[in-house]
């Protein structure tokens, strides 16, 4: 099921809408561990872009290149037309940033915190500021030192939207968050992409990454595995399974196999084909004895990819994965 990392279109109503970021054949390594082996992505404007891989698979090197935070070993990459090498600073000052694990002084108290952060902003950080944080429900006067994971997560969150950013990118922003606010911070995501803002979203949680984001991109081996809108893969990806009468070789599918397994007479598959229902003429076909087509999940696109097997619902692989 291997894509190129620009495979998504660019599209929206019909029109071709520029990115706001792009890594272009971006390459990292530590040592001879290859963290990053061309990738290549492009972060359309207005759109939520869910970056979704496993622990260790490079969402957080890319991020770090993306805003000029590390040097990539070949490769581009930019923001607002700027070069992440050489333009990191500027960069940053129009992105709000949540990394995956904020460091902040745990002497200051929340206020503190936010008067800090505005000497590096325009007018207005520090009023937005104040009511972010009584959104996330943050108590101005208490200790960094204080807040539990949720807390400082929450005050992350704050921290890098009181500039109203162009460019939101979050590595794992959800975590430690209760229900509540996370879903709050979800419907906020889609009102900002409402706006024409953009966001890259790095997160394990695919439910997550399903319920909001426009394109979703897999990261595997330091490559971009698939990218997709999530409305067509929902639209025309398709699940078979085919019960054969006797072993079979190629079956004539009205569309593009992004990954098959074959056992003795079984075939499962994933098709994306621009007419599904058209799919369904593989019962005619005289080696079929029965067929099954459906729509997938995200997790089961995603653990086909990750680990090449097909997963029902209710397989462990899925469960696994969406705790991830």
């Amino acid at each position: 099921m291997d894509r190129d990392g620009n495979g998504a279109s660019l599209q929206r109503g019909g029109q071709e809408v520029k990115p706001v970021a792009r890594f272009e054949n971006v390459t990292k390594s530590y040592g001879r561990r290859v963290v990053l082996d061309g990738l290549s992505l492009d972060i359309p404007e207005g759109s939520i872009v869910g970056l979704l891989g496993e622990n260790g698979a490079g969402k957080t090197t890319a991020i770090k290149i993306l805003l000029g935070l590390t040097t990539p070993d070949g490769g581009t990459s930019e923001v607002f037309g700027l070069d992440s090498v050489q333009h990191g600073v500027a960069i940053r000052r129009r992105v709000g940033y949540v990394p995956e694990q904020p460091v902040m002084y745990d002497w200051m108290r929340v206020w503190q915190v936010g008067w800090f952060a505005s000497g590096f902003y325009p007018p207005g950080y520090l009023e937005r500021f104040g009511k972010l944080i009584a959104q996330f429900s943050l108590e101005s006067q208490q200790r960094i030192r204080s807040l539990s994971k949720g807390g400082r997560a929450r005050l992350a969150l704050a921290l890098a939207l009181a500039h109203d950013p162009e460019l939101l990118v979050l590595d794992e922003p959800t975590s430690g968050l209760d229900p509540i606010v996370r879903r709050d911070f979800l419907t906020g995501m889609v009102e900002r992409a409402a706006e024409n803002k953009s966001v890259l979203l790095s997160s394990h949680q695919i439910g997550e990454v399903e319920r909001i984001a426009d394109i979703v991109a897999i990261l595997r081996d330091g490559r971009i595995r698939l990218i997709e809108r999530l409305d067509t893969l929902k639209n025309e990806v398709r699940v078979l399974s085919v019960s054969l009468e006797a072993e079979e070789g190629d079956l004539p599918v009205d569309g593009e196999v992004l990954h098959e397994e074959r056992s003795l007479r079984q075939w499962r598959a994933l098709i994306r084909a621009s007419e599904p229902d058209k799919l369904w003429g593989l019962r005619e076909h005289p080696a079929v004895q029965t067929l099954d087509i459906r729509s997938p999940s995200l997790e089961e696109v995603f653990v086909a990819i990750m680990t090449g097997r097909m997963a029902s619902a209710s397989s462990p692989d899925l469960q696994e994965a969406a705790v991830r």
